[in-house]
């Protein structure tokens, strides 16, 4: 029998080594991850599978890389502070190092494609001297090259996703008209898989794409076909700095403007394919450009987002490292809680009376005007009421919301069904203190597009009339049953 491929993976709890990891563990691979941070990968549904080995790239490597026959290196400091390039380069000699010693039989890289002639970015640049630090040892380094990756999750998709979605004019720098070979998350993976488990092949560069080459304004408009979007306008300007531009996408998208800038700064490089040693190989890219960004919206719609550039384990992320919603898109939220003498049933009896004819407890007004308004919109409005006035369970309709979670006693969810520029939850969270319970009450939104946000902001105003007061009344009711 033969003996099991034993493989490395570093920056398993970012974007791509988040899904590379299982590929690898459903071909039979013995997998070991080197994470600095052990608790994000606890919630990975294949952490049981692996070996997990506590440490950073700037430590001691011999119990990570012991007994390892290929180590994968997908490590990427992009943003992390003002030295992350020289970083960058000192964390692949150590690494390289270490490898050496360990007898390591190969390392796989993923870098970025551009012409090493050409003016290459800050970004670009690292990537490429990465790969040289590392091949410049007796190892064999496979260095796949792969530009603008599609898939949910990645920041370059989520970038644009959020322009395009957000924006119908954009006033663009030069660099729209920029050639670009983008590819598919999973061919990505089948090319990684490909140069791990390869018995004979040759180190070198392997610059990897999909079948299209287009500008990243022929890509912006694939995009809004896609998502059934009206038509984006580009308004090239002649001068827009990477400065400027990186705060832009700052405020519009979920990428930080440290994160935004390195990678702007790298679309005034064409980025294609020029040689075909990767398809001799690994064999062609099997998703066409069109087919990528079908299947990564079908997965950023319905939230079923494995990884996402978030999850690197950056310092510009460190904040929302447990925030899974950053997986998906855009929330904007309204969160209130008070603690309750009343226990944690009475207080979910009592939420689960809301709406119909007991109304909802604060800003009545309002809530008839967002319903007449709702019912001119061709939505429900508030004349559904509700089925039982007492009960709730998942499926009912109450008013203009429907219940997706009603979990006794501990946790109520309803889905606005109203029309809006966006989705909406009203949710309720409770948990038992003391001899009392605490109760959380959160109003979450995803906008869409530029409509959703404006429409957020504009009535933001009238939460501090509805929102603090429908809390205080289901505190006071429940209390109220209590004495």
């Amino acid at each position: 029998m033969s003996k099991k491929l034993q493989v490395l993976m570093t920056g398993a709890t970012g974007y791509v080594g988040g899904r590379l990891v299982p590929e690898l563990l459903s071909r039979g691979i013995a997998v070991r991850c080197l994470v600095r941070t052990p608790a994000k990968i606890s919630v990975a549904p294949w952490r049981n599978e692996v070996e997990i080995v506590p440490g950073d790239l700037s430590g001691p490597l011999d119990t990570a890389l012991r007994g390892i026959d290929v180590a994968v290196y997908l490590v990427h400091g992009i943003g992390d502070g003002p030295d992350w390039a020289a970083q960058e380069t000192r964390d692949a000699e150590h690494f390289r190092t270490a490898c050496e010693v360990a007898g390591v039989k190969r390392i796989v890289y993923l870098g970025g494609m551009g012409d090493d002639k050409s003016d290459l970015s800050v970004h670009l640049r690292s990537r490429h001297a990465v790969g040289e630090v590392l091949a410049a040892g007796p190892i064999p380094v496979l260095e796949l090259r792969a530009a603008v990756i599609i898939g949910s999750g990645s920041a370059s998709f989520e970038m644009l996703r959020y322009l395009v979605e957000v924006l119908p004019v954009m006033v663009t720098p030069k660099w729209v008209k920029t050639r670009s070979q983008p590819i598919a998350i999973s061919d990505v993976l089948h090319y990684m898989v490909e140069a791990i488990t390869a018995d004979s092949v040759s180190a070198g560069v392997y610059e990897i794409g999909g079948p299209d080459v287009v500008s990243y304004a022929e890509l912006m408009s694939l995009y809004a076909q896609e998502a059934g979007l009206a038509k984006r306008r580009l308004i090239p300007v002649p001068v827009l700095t990477p400065r400027l531009s990186s705060h832009w996408v700052g405020i519009v998208t979920p990428v930080p403007a440290s994160l935004a800038r390195p990678l702007i700064e790298s679309l005034v490089n064409e980025v294609i394919v020029h040689d075909d040693k990767a398809v001799k190989a690994f064999g062609a890219p099997q998703r066409s450009l069109r087919e990528a960004i079908h299947l990564a919206l079908g997965r950023s719609q319905s939230n079923d987002v494995p990884t996402t550039f978030s999850d690197a384990d950056l310092q510009v992320f460190r904040p929302y490292a447990t925030d899974p919603r950053w997986a998906g898109g855009t929330e904007l939220s309204d969160l209130r809680q008070r603690d309750s003498q009343a226990s944690p049933q009475t207080l979910y009896d009592t939420v689960s009376r809301i709406g119909g004819t007991k109304g909802w407890y604060s800003g009545g007004w309002l809530w008839y005007l967002r319903g007449a308004l709702d019912r001119i919109w061709g939505g429900p409005g508030l004349r559904r009421g509700r089925r039982d006035p007492d009960v709730l369970r998942v499926g009912d309709f109450v008013d203009f919301w429907r219940v997706t979670e009603a979990n006794s006693p501990s946790k109520v969810v309803l889905h606005a069904e109203m029309r809006l520029p966006g989705d909406a939850w009203l949710e309720w969270e409770i948990t038992p203190e003391g001899t009392g319970s605490h109760i959380v009450q959160r109003a979450r939104y995803n906008p869409r597009g530029l409509f959703g946000r404006v429409y957020w902001y504009s009535v933001m105003p009238f939460h501090f009339f509805v929102f603090p007061g429908m809390l205080k009344g289901i505190v006071a009711d429940a209390e109220l049953v209590k004495k």
